[in-house]
């Protein structure tokens, strides 16, 4: 089935009221306790905190996995990772890649099962963050510190509005998964205890964690370079490739500077297996370039 694409989306740099210290009397949220939730966050800084006492308290009375567990666990993190950044950040955020509706809704399964979100939560904030780069209002900005960037913003900034940011996906198709999210999160981390306990705590709780942490990085360490006027604060960081799973989104300086080329890595030099995920599925006919091609 074919559709047209959308038109370009123009994102002007719209503040987010809660990050406006100087319209509110209150503390600004990156001065307070890392405790203090954003209206409707709890539960978000609840899952948060879970994984991590899970996960390490896992670690200390569990003994190591087998191998085929690790390959299990190590597989469906990369499933998830390219739900985030084929389907999420390079079709839906920056429609560079128009998905056919099949291969779209599986990587969205994918990515939630990943614990990246709702499709519709994630491409609002990531539009807001390319609208209000370095500046105040950036949702995640890393000038109010590492851990601000790295994962504090998750539980106290706020959700960007997605009827502004993001209405080309204010559908049935894309609604629908916020009734799904808990669901499939229940799954995800309770789902390997039909293998057992330590199954379960790669499959669920220690994979969530490092997919966590991996996709922050893009947030934290991909944003402390030095100001440029194109990129801004983004950069390449060759050696989080691996941490990543070698599917791009470490190339960082090369989106900021492009942001609707789906081609993260430039060269053979610069990995990016999410691109060439893209291009396998355009060999399937479930994915088409939008506009020419790129590099």
């Amino acid at each position: 089935m074919t559709t047209t694409l959308l038109p370009d989306l123009r994102l002007e740099r719209h503040p987010l009221p809660v990050l406006r210290p100087r319209e509110s009397p209150i503390p600004e949220p990156w001065k307070r306790s890392w405790f203090y939730c954003a209206p409707g966050e709890v539960a978000t800084l609840g899952w948060v905190v879970m994984l991590h006492v899970a996960t390490a308290v896992g670690l200390i009375l569990l003994p190591l996995p087998s191998w085929p567990v690790v390959l299990a666990s190590l597989g469906l993190a990369a499933l998830g990772g390219l739900g985030t950044t084929v389907c999420y950040h390079r079709a839906h955020a920056h429609r560079g890649v128009r998905l056919h509706p099949v291969a779209d809704h599986v990587l969205i399964f994918f990515a939630m099962f990943n614990g990246s979100g709702t499709p519709r939560t994630w491409v609002a904030n990531h539009r807001l963050h390319h609208a209000t780069s370095d500046t105040d209002e950036d949702i995640s900005a890393p000038a109010r510190g590492f851990w601000w960037a790295h994962l504090r913003w998750l539980w106290q900034a706020g959700q960007a509005p997605t009827a502004r940011y993001c209405p080309d996906l204010e559908r049935p198709s894309y609604r629908v998964w916020g009734r799904l999210q808990v669901p499939i999160l229940a799954l995800s981390f309770f789902g390997g205890l039909a293998l057992g306990p330590v199954a379960w705590l790669w499959l669920g709780p220690l994979r969530l964690l490092l997919s966590l942490h991996g996709q922050c990085t893009v947030n934290s360490i991909c944003h402390l370079g030095e100001p440029s006027e194109r990129g801004g604060s983004s950069r390449n960081v060759w050696w989080l490739a691996p941490f990543l799973l070698l599917q791009g989104e470490n190339w960082h300086r090369n989106h900021h500077e492009e942001p609707n080329n789906p081609r993260l890595g430039r060269g053979l030099a610069q990995i990016d297996l999410g691109w060439w995920s893209v291009c396998v599925l355009r060999r399937l006919g479930l994915a088409r370039m939008r506009g020419s091609a790129p590099r």
